[in-house]
């Protein structure tokens, strides 16, 4: 059994810890109502922009040439994969970096094999998580978070999007968190480019078809204005995602580890509570044992 010094200092080192993840989840939750307040006010934007986007595209058909819509032959892949700056948030980054991974064995294992994948980190730990080992990685957007704003995360944008313009890439996809509530996180893989048309089932697949689109002032400005707006709000939109997705796990985590160290100082109160008493128990005895040597002997 431990003595009494090592478990006082075991208690106290607890509490210090319990108190420094107490502070940490205050503080997440705080990030975490702005962060969830911004991407609140994003979503029905962004969704709806996606979606007038995705029936342009499918209105206009090949009429008016879409550099970002154009469908090639997959050899050079990029994934844009959003993680977090900071650890202490659970499996929050782990798993981002094992969807990314497992979309490149399922989906792109021969462009691995002819070095055709490539990462572009958007935080720094999926920065060094990609560079120890050894992946073909885009630098220079990593550090997003640090000033986050959606002139940050448009420089990215469009450095992905006239990269797939120019043919270094022929298809770029996102992996990010997308926030649910404070304990879920949704992994997301999606398609960024090309461009990809509304999906029609059987029952629109005619409606569709009939519909005539008349375009204000001309279907070529909707192409070279509402496009590029719209690929790099999608952007955007991911990475305030996931950076609430962030806050969500590093609070939920945070959470846990205080109610852990709570736990645990209870088994180091009780062990040093029983320590004492048995240090107590054993001095008692020694002064009867004395007492009753000296009591015999006189």
């Amino acid at each position: 059994m431990a003595n009494l010094k090592e478990v006082k200092n075991r208690i106290q080192s607890i509490t210090s810890t319990q108190q420094i993840t107490s502070a940490m989840k205050m503080v997440a939750a705080a990030k975490l109502k702005r962060a969830q307040d911004r991407i609140t006010q994003m979503r029905p934007y962004s969704q709806k922009l996606t979606g007038i986007l995705q029936n342009v595209s499918t209105a206009l058909g090949g009429d008016v040439e879409n550099a970002y819509g154009e469908v090639r032959e997959v050899e050079n892949v990029l994934l844009v994969v959003v993680s977090s700056d900071r650890g202490l948030c659970g499996a929050f980054n782990n798993n981002a970096f094992k969807k990314a991974i497992s979309t490149i064995k399922e989906k792109y294992s021969y462009e691995e094999k002819h070095n055709g994948v490539h990462i572009l980190p958007i935080g720094k730990k999926a920065y060094d998580y990609f560079t120890k080992r050894n992946y073909q990685v885009v630098s220079g957007f990593e550090g997003m978070f640090a000033d986050l704003s959606f002139d940050t995360a448009r420089a990215a944008a469009e450095h992905v999007m006239a990269a797939f313009k120019d043919g270094t890439y022929d298809k770029v996809d996102l992996i990010y968190n997308e926030f649910k509530n404070v304990a879920t996180q949704i992994l997301r893989a999606e398609n960024f480019l090309p461009v990809q048309e509304a999906e029609e089932n059987e029952e629109q697949s005619g409606a569709k078809k009939d519909v005539d689109y008349i375009f204000e002032p001309s279907a070529e400005y909707v192409v070279s204005e509402l496009i590029p707006k719209s690929l790099k709000i999608q952007f955007y939109k991911a990475i305030l995602e996931s950076n609430a997705s962030e806050h969500g796990a590093r609070m939920t985590a945070m959470d846990q580890a205080t109610d852990n160290a709570g736990e645990l100082l209870k088994e180091l109160k009780l062990t040093y509570n029983r320590t004492r008493q048995a240090a107590i128990t054993k001095e008692i005895l020694e002064i009867v044992g004395g007492a009753e040597a000296l009591a015999s002997g006189s």
